[in-house]
């Protein structure tokens, strides 16, 4: 405006370009030149619009759309200038315009920071309680359906890689019990968080429920969405809740017919073993049984598993009071197996094929019974596998081949084998059975005999020598998921008709047995005075070695009656009793298997998870127990929690390993993971891993791009 007054004046004479010079103090050009473009344009040159700004030629479209992206993941401009290869104050300037836009930025917590937040809340309701309102509210039971999930900008939170795990915890069945199967849960802890806190207590090698108190609550409680996690009295109460009334066994049933639907191929063998978890408690004294691997006979309740043709579980059954091996097929795993497996064949096909089955069991010695295999095959087309008990004369080494044959896990092997047909049993019990030998390096015979008459021979040889898979699932049950720690300590009654061993006929079985070895070790000193006598010398030795062979026999006749007499008595003692019969100082209680049953179906679906994630970690260098080495340190490692609820995402970056090819190998599985869209529990947001530093990806045009989701 100044420029337009002063060239009106100076041009109708009312003063000099000097004068305004001189007045004001501009320069002579600039005077100048607003009278020339008044003159030239008149008042109207001095308000025309300037010309449009030239596009950008750094910035284009698809730069500025990955700049955004970036941004969006509130990455520093210098980090985004440098990764897109502009100059920074091209960036800076295209902020400044409006052509891109910085999120604002959330605050982030540390761990230090986090601790201190924690502590000062100790001094409210508890140690990292800061969600009082909803905690009142809960109290107070006005809180429906328990704390929503709220997620907080969390870096390094320990344990955070377990959050790799969720989806094949889903995907594995550990929320369908909230379907209805399991009891619901009042106040702040709903029934899904409790879940999956203790499918992340599995995964992260954390045995029992105790092992909590040395884990900072609020920590763990960032994995859930939640200020903190339960108490270990409100853990144990929460389970107890959940699994009250027979809902833990009916959640693990139901568990066990999903599994089994979801991958028939696997159910045409069946692994079953025993395996007994031993008592070392004082509140009862369940009988006592064999340990094998212990070799010795210790007070325990025997679990009986079955395993898919992989290895991998589908139910267990509980024995207090065991029977046996075969008692438990024939009452609860085969009852149970045939109503359950799917595709089993129908009556009109098993008349048409006399040689064809329904599924075939693979078990150790223990189960050897030609009686059972009759009986199992004539009253339900069940075929068996196990190892000959009874095996004969060997067979000519000329009868046995090279076979090269896959075994299920994928390992290819070739073992010299032969079969013939072999009858087994007696009386009525007597069986026409197939009867497989392998040859080893030794020359000792290996033999199997089995009822499934219509399969190959290699398949017969690599489902029984492939039993230790289900060996190896019970090992490494043991040493990372303490299948053998109780999940509480409390107390149940039997049944009144369980039939349990007569106590007095045990009593006697073990004097009798007692009896017959010191009469056998008198016999055996007895014979070898006559077969090995010392030189006689003199009449006093001879009259010393009779009185000694009259001492031995005079012993060995009271033991013989002895056994006699503790023979007709046992004979005339009832080998079983029902429960009810004992009298109050022989009965015993049972462990409470109220939270046992829903831990160990928890169990169950942590491994299955784990082994689900083994294949996208598996190349030339990696087998799957490297890859299990893998997979328990990254359930160990630390990790940020970044929700972007604006993209409804949850991003996990989990911190480097120590080694480039574990991050390699890592980066694939988060891929993969990343593929499945997989929603946490209770939100909208959708998970998503990264390795923390993870580069961008190229894209097809050459232009840097985050990594695709």
């Amino acid at each position: 405006m100044f420029q337009v007054l002063t060239a009106q004046l100076i041009d109708a004479g009312a003063c000099t370009q000097a004068e305004v010079v001189r007045a004001f103090g501009v320069p002579k050009i600039s005077v100048a030149r607003a009278v020339r473009r008044y003159r030239e344009g008149g008042p109207a040159a001095f308000f025309k619009t300037r010309r449009g700004r030239r596009g950008g030629t750094v910035l284009t479209a698809e730069v500025l759309a990955a700049a955004q992206r970036l941004l969006d993941r509130e990455a520093g401009r210098a980090a985004v200038a440098e990764e897109l290869g502009v100059p920074a104050d091209t960036l800076r300037k295209a902020i400044a315009d409006g052509r891109l836009g910085e999120p604002p930025r959330r605050a982030t917590t540390d761990k230090s920071t986090r601790s201190v937040q924690d502590a000062a809340a100790a001094e409210g309701l508890g140690t990292a309680c800061t969600r009082v309102v909803e905690r009142v509210l809960a109290a107070m039971g006005r809180l429906p359906g328990g704390a929503a999930p709220q997620f907080d900008r969390c870096l390094d939170v320990p344990y955070g890689g377990a959050l790799c795990a969720l989806p094949a915890l889903v995907a594995n069945g550990l929320l369908s019990g909230t379907d209805g199967w399991l009891n619901r849960l009042k106040g702040y802890y709903s029934a899904v968080q409790v879940l999956v806190l203790m499918g992340f207590m599995a995964l992260c090698r954390i045995p029992t429920v105790e092992k909590l108190r040395g884990k900072a609550p609020g920590e763990f409680g960032r994995l859930l969405g939640l200020d903190r996690i339960p108490e270990v009295r409100c853990l144990r109460r929460k389970l107890s809740e959940l699994a009250a009334g027979g809902a833990g066994e009916r959640w693990a049933a139901e568990l066990s017919r999903q599994w089994m639907q979801a991958a028939p191929d696997m159910l045409g063998y069946l692994y079953v073993d025993g395996h007994v978890r031993v008592y070392h408690g004082s509140q009862t004294a369940p009988p006592r049984r064999y340990i094998s691997r212990q070799r010795l006979c210790l007070r325990g309740i025997t679990d009986y598993w079955v395993n898919d043709a992989l290895g991998l579980p589908l139910f267990v059954v509980e024995k207090t009071v065991d029977s046996g091996l075969l008692e438990a097929l024939r009452t609860d795993i085969v009852p149970r197996l045939l109503r359950d497996v799917p595709g089993q064949p129908s009556e009109e096909q098993l008349r048409a094929a006399p040689c064809r089955c329904r599924f075939v069991l693979v078990f150790d010695r223990e189960g050897y019974s030609p009686a059972f295999f009759r009986q199992m095959w004539e009253q339900h087309r069940v075929a068996c596998i196990t190892y000959h008990k009874h095996p004969r004369d060997p067979w000519p080494v000329a009868a046995f081949q090279p076979h090269t044959f896959t075994l299920p896990a994928g390992e290819t092997v070739t073992l010299e084998l032969a079969e013939m047909g072999s009858r087994v049993g007696s009386g009525r019990d007597t069986l026409w059975m197939r009867e497989v030998r392998k040859l080893t390096d030794s020359g000792h015979q290996v033999s199997l005999i089995a009822t499934a008459f219509d399969l190959p021979l290699t398949d017969l040889a690599a489902r029984l020598f492939a039993r230790w898979c289900q060996e190896n699932f019970l090992k490494y049950m043991m040493q990372h998921f303490a299948l053998d720690l109780l999940g509480e300590y409390g107390l149940a009654d039997l049944p009144d008709t369980e039939r349990v061993i007569n106590p007095a006929w045990r009593d006697l079985t073990r004097r009798r047995n007692a009896a017959t070895a010191r009469l056998n070790h008198r016999r055996a000193r007895f014979a070898a005075l006559d077969l090995h006598p010392e030189p006689l010398a003199d009449a006093v030795r001879v009259e010393q070695w009779q009185r000694h062979k009259a001492a031995l026999l005079e012993e060995i006749e009271q033991f013989e009656n002895q056994v006699q007499e503790l023979g007709r008595t046992l004979r005339d003692t009832r080998h079983y009793l029902q429960w009810k019969d004992l009298t109050e100082e022989q009965k015993f209680q049972r462990l409470a298997p109220t939270r046992r049953q829903l831990l160990d179906a928890i169990r169950m679906i942590a491994y299955r998870a784990e082994t689900a994630m083994i294949p996208f970690l598996l190349d030339a260098h990696t087998d799957p127990s490297a890859a299990r080495t893998v997979l328990q340190d990254l359930f160990g490692a630390a990790a940020d929690i970044l929700p972007e609820p604006e993209q409804h995402h949850l991003r996990v970056r989990v911190h480097r390993s120590s080694r480039p090819a574990v991050d390699q190998r890592l980066q694939r599985l988060f891929g993969e993971l990343n593929q499945t869209e997989t929603l946490y529990p209770g939100t909208d947001l959708q998970l998503v891993y990264e390795l923390v530093g993870e580069p961008v990806a190229k894209s097809e045009n050459g232009i840097t791009l985050p990594s695709a989701r």
